[in-house]
């Protein structure tokens, strides 16, 4: 197995020894894009820069220092047949921690871990202690996000919490979902459906988008059948492959376009369903929510834009704010997010 150092970093990524350090140390020249992909690659390698120790105790006391925790196990995080949305948010957060002259430590902690007493937190507990504050990205267990809470400040980015007052970043689910119904209504759809899937840690964002979904068909006076709705409630999760087969019977029932939660669902299922026979676009429309790049054997989406280079910087601005004023009121900001037309919708089938 490779040594855990910068040289594995620059050689995974294809740039020199002396970039990588330079990433670490905070340099002005260093661009953002670079300075997020070599913080990606760390957290999946397991590598923490260690500080020389210096005589002048004040100027590193001054220091501002954020822990960026991903909630991903290593294979989701790891596919390679999806864009990782995670690098465009630390492209932000990088950009405005160089702007306030901070350091990042990015780590990727298990879903599984319920406790900070967890090994995937202990291996992080000392450089835990020099964190001026933390980022969250991704869904965490409740429990955790409580015990965080208690001993530093946070800001959650893209995912917001119920508990424990925390600052969140996040877009507005409802515009964004609203945007990709009123495209596909232009396009003459009128039985919609809502497909998601299941997650380690409890996706709330998608039970908010489900939440738009449904005050979307209200306001519009769109009827929608129960039976349209998929992996929404545990009384009726299916599995991956369960999950097409079934829309494809939707699709034979008159079901003729599909809002998916997000972006790797939706390619997931314009997969699925042409493994099955279905012409996406042609017999059923698909939208998705996130704005990833497509993978090569996929049309691009129909889909929401997620702004996460802006979440990054927004999130780390904010985290700024918090640390100065410890007790302040809890913020939620929401950023609109468009929809942008692609090769997963048309025109709805004649019936």
């Amino acid at each position: 197995m490779a040594e855990v150092n910068q040289q594995l970093i620059a050689e995974r990524l294809n740039i020199s020894r002396a970039t990588v350090s330079r990433c670490f140390t905070n340099h002005p020249g260093i661009n953002p894009v670079t300075r997020a992909k070599v913080f990606q690659v760390a957290a999946e390698i397991g590598y923490a820069h260690l500080e020389m120790r210096t005589g002048n105790a004040k100027k590193k006391s001054k220091t501002l220092t954020f822990g960026v925790l991903i909630c991903s196990d290593e294979e989701e995080y790891n596919r390679g047949d999806y864009q990782n949305p995670s690098e465009h948010i630390l492209a932000g957060v990088a950009e405005c921690a160089q702007l306030h002259g901070a350091k990042i430590e990015v780590h990727l902690v298990d879903p599984k871990a319920r406790e900070l007493a967890d090994p995937s937190y202990i291996r992080i507990e000392k450089l835990r202690r020099r964190w001026s504050g933390l980022l969250l990205v991704y869904p965490f267990p409740d429990s955790v996000i409580d015990q965080l809470a208690l001993v530093m400040p946070i800001v959650s980015l893209v995912e917001q919490f119920d508990r424990s007052g925390i600052d969140c970043v996040d877009v507005d689910h409802y515009k964004g979902i609203s945007a990709a119904i009123e495209h596909l209504v232009e396009q003459g759809h009128k039985k919609i459906g809502f497909f998601t899937r299941r997650y380690p840690v409890e996706a709330s964002w998608s039970f908010r988008r489900y939440a738009a979904f449904m005050e979307k068909h209200v306001r519009m006076r769109m009827t929608l059948s129960p039976k349209d709705v998929v992996n929404v409630f545990p009384s009726r999760e299916r599995d991956e492959e369960e999950s097409i087969d079934y829309v494809v019977e939707r699709i034979r029932a008159g079901t003729t376009a599909w809002v998916c939660a997000a972006d790797h669902q939706a390619y997931d299922l314009v997969r699925g369903l042409r493994a099955r026979g279905i012409d996406v676009p042609g017999q059923v429309s698909v939208t998705g929510f996130d704005g990833i790049e497509p993978p090569a054997d996929c049309p691009e989406l129909g889909t929401v834009h997620i702004p996460y280079r802006e979440i990054g910087m927004t999130g780390t601005q904010r985290l700024v704010e918090r640390i100065r004023k410890r007790f302040s009121s809890a913020q939620h900001v929401l950023i609109d997010c468009p929809f942008k037309p692609g090769a997963t919708v048309s025109a709805a089938p004649r019936s």
